[in-house]
């Protein structure tokens, strides 16, 4: 009744100005409960730095009822010393480089605030000093002013991958109530729902108009390679292709232009990158999402991925917790198991993630995997009966004991999906989000069944099983997320058309592509090499394609070489087909595996390769088109190039090099073994031309 009472208030003392010729603006925020004007980086949990000689402040008009949200354009900016700073309209601080202090400061005609800024150029510093008191603690007074079930929203990130059996690609009146009743404070996009630009930002925009008080975290799995969703965006190559550059400029720049591309479509959190260490070849999840077997480079590499993700404004999170890569089960179906003791895990799986939470990594994703020698806790499984282990996404030991208190990290938490049967089986949605929040989760990712998952959550914190400090702690932690992403909504927001304008500028551009080239070119690496490569075929010389992706091959070639023959099969050759082989002067397979079992010799992909091979005198050069280690499998190959993803990028980058137009610089980023576990091609190996 009061927020019936205040809205029907302000729409008749609207109207009444209006007839008056009186001005709206501030005699509306008198009347719609605006208390003060802070800028935002004074708010104590704010974080940012001066990047280059640049400063962007936003002014956030407070609410009697809690909410804060970004001011209109009726704000005015001041320096009260220009030789050092100029201040734009919109709030972009520029400093001089001369020396010396200014307040910038901002008004809005009723409330003003400052902020300090001091330039000491003899001792290379930029000193922001905030301003202090009650009045900029905004998270504390939203939190406030917020109810239990507002509270424990924030903390939902549900998909609406379908709706009764059809893909969500527009927004639903069923979704819309759901995102009111259960105050959500997030939402995770797939493939099924980022089908064109435009559609993207209209369905992003609406999840943000349904959302009340406060705007939603919008999350994707955008990392490039193998798990990539926009289907109108830049296809970046992976991780594993990343960490063959060696080059953490060419990761940071894929870093930026993902998040860039995210960012014009509202996607403000970005589930990447992966921090896992993959040193286990048989890893049926992780694999060519690592950036490799090396910690120090997966940190080097992750970091700088980092960096460029963040730097474009879109949330980076660091998965999965405490590492996947030396696993061989996937967590999707069953529940893995990390035996190793805590020194190993530091100096191994937990290094990349120490080293993203000390570069200031916005949130970290929890892993479905058992750790036992961390926390050797047991449950009874609800699906077998039996004693298991609690795997990480659900260990207070993990979250709380070893990630906030040995690790020092404050940041955001958020589960990996808990609908994936490593949970879902075992110990059941309701009792898993009570677990997870307990030990120390901030956000439960995809929960099946919301209304159970809320409805237990509520209870739990209603029966004193979860205290309600608990709840405001994530809180707290997920609206400094919030604010120092600028996921705030704003008194004027720029028109869905604009939005729409912009977007279409920036996803799939002219310069992102320019990188996607680069990252796939530099990544190619070239692993064995009889004298065979590069290529330098006459007219009349004929290639023959086989294998996985042969069509796709071949008419990368036929940019080169006309004389193109595509056989489609990944199975041993008949007669007739090996006939039509054996008039080729060069022979192309395209091998693509992911699991172990895949790259078997005994498979049919690899008895094809070690045909062609044995039963021709004709060279065979060999392209490894996801994992790397296929050439364990046929290692008597004339030649062999490791292209680390299925992008059109990458298969461009692997035929330019087998041509010579692109001379290989990449470096193998993982071991390769032989079928007796001997090594076959080290860690860091790789030829050129």
């Amino acid at each position: 009744m009061r927020t019936f009472f205040r809205s029907f208030m302000t729409s008749i003392l609207v109207l009444a100005l209006i007839l008056t010729g009186m001005p709206v603006s501030n005699s509306l925020a008198a009347a719609s409960g605006v208390t003060d004007l802070v800028i935002d980086l004074n708010v104590p949990q704010v974080m940012r730095e001066v990047k280059g000689n640049k400063l962007d402040l936003t002014p956030l008009q407070v609410y009697d009822d809690g909410r804060f949200m970004i001011a209109s354009k009726s704000v005015t900016w001041k320096s009260s010393n220009k030789n050092v700073a100029s201040v734009s309209a919109d709030g972009e601080v520029t400093l001089s480089g001369h020396n010396g202090k200014t307040f910038i400061s901002v008004s809005d005609g009723r409330f003003s605030d400052r902020i300090s800024i001091q330039y000491k150029g003899n001792q290379g510093e930029i000193l922001v000093e905030k301003e202090k008191g009650k009045r900029y603690d905004l998270i504390g007074h939203a939190i406030k002013h917020m109810t239990m079930e507002e509270k424990v929203g924030q903390m939902l990130m549900p998909d609406y991958r379908n709706w009764n059996g059809n893909n969500v690609t527009v927004m639903l009146p069923e979704i819309e109530k759901q995102i009111k009743d259960f105050h959500l404070g997030g939402v995770i996009l797939f493939l099924e729902n980022v089908v064109t630009t435009e559609q993207t930002t209209r369905l992003v925009n609406a999840y943000q108009e349904a959302a009340e008080k406060y705007n939603m975290l919008v999350s994707i799995d955008q990392e490039g390679g193998i798990v990539t969703r926009l289907q109108s965006g830049t296809h970046m190559p992976g991780n594993m292709a990343l960490g063959a550059t060696r080059s953490e400029d060419v990761a940071e720049k894929v870093g930026r232009a993902i998040g860039e591309e995210l960012h014009s479509l509202g996607i403000n959190m970005n589930l990447a990158p992966v921090l896992d260490v993959n040193n286990n070849p048989d890893n049926p999840v992780i694999g060519v999402r690592s950036f490799g077997e090396d910690p120090e480079l997966v940190g080097k590499m992750g970091n700088a991925y980092i960096r460029g993700l963040q730097d474009s404004g879109t949330a980076a999170t660091a998965k999965h917790f405490p590492g996947h890569g030396d696993t061989a089960t996937d967590s999707h179906i069953a529940l893995p198991v990390v035996p190793h003791d805590i020194e190993r895990l530091k100096a191994v799986e937990l290094y990349p993630f120490q080293q993203a939470m000390n570069a200031g990594i916005d949130a970290v994703m929890t892993a479905h995997v058992t750790f036992p020698k961390i926390d050797d806790t047991t449950a009874i499984s609800k699906k077998t009966g039996s004693v298991i282990p609690v795997p990480a996404t659900l260990s207070h030991k993990v979250l709380t004991g070893l990630m906030r208190e040995e690790m020092g990290y404050n940041g955001l938490i958020i589960t990996d999906a808990m609908n994936m049967l490593a949970i879902a089986d075992h110990f059941g949605q309701v009792d898993a989000a009570i677990r997870t929040v307990k030990a120390g989760s901030d956000i439960v990712l995809m929960p099946v069944g919301l209304e159970a998952v809320a409805n237990g959550l509520y209870n739990a914190v209603n029966t004193g099983e979860i205290s309600i400090e608990r709840i405001e702690q994530s809180v707290e932690r997920i609206f400094t997320l919030k604010l120092n992403r600028g996921i705030i909504k704003a008194e004027v927001e720029k028109s869905i058309d604009e939005k729409v304008s912009k977007a279409l500028q920036v996803v799939g551009s002219v310069e992102h592509k320019a990188v996607e080239k680069e990252a796939a070119e530099k990544s190619i690496t070239l692993v064995k090499n009889e004298g065979v490569l590069p290529l330098n075929a006459a007219a009349a010389d004929k290639i023959v394609v086989v294998g996985s992706s042969a069509t796709t091959i071949a008419a990368e070639l036929q940019k080169h070489q006309g004389n193109v023959t595509v056989i489609n099969t990944a199975a041993p050759l008949s007669a007739s087909n090996l006939a039509v082989v054996k008039t080729a002067k060069y022979i192309i397979i395209g091998t693509n595996t992911s699991t172990v079992s895949a790259r078997a010799v005994t498979t049919n992909i690899m008895r094809l390769a070690n045909q062609l091979i044995t039963e021709t005198d004709i060279p065979v050069i060999g392209v490894g088109i996801r994992n790397p280690y296929d050439i364990m499998s046929y290692p008597n190959v004339d030649a062999y190039l490791a292209q680390y993803g299925t992008r059109p990028a990458s298969f461009e980058a692997a035929v330019n090099t087998i041509f010579g137009v692109n001379n290989p610089t990449g470096k193998l980023p993982v071991t390769i073994f032989n079928q007796t576990g001997g090594i076959l091609y080290g860690f860091d190996h790789g030829l050129g031309y």
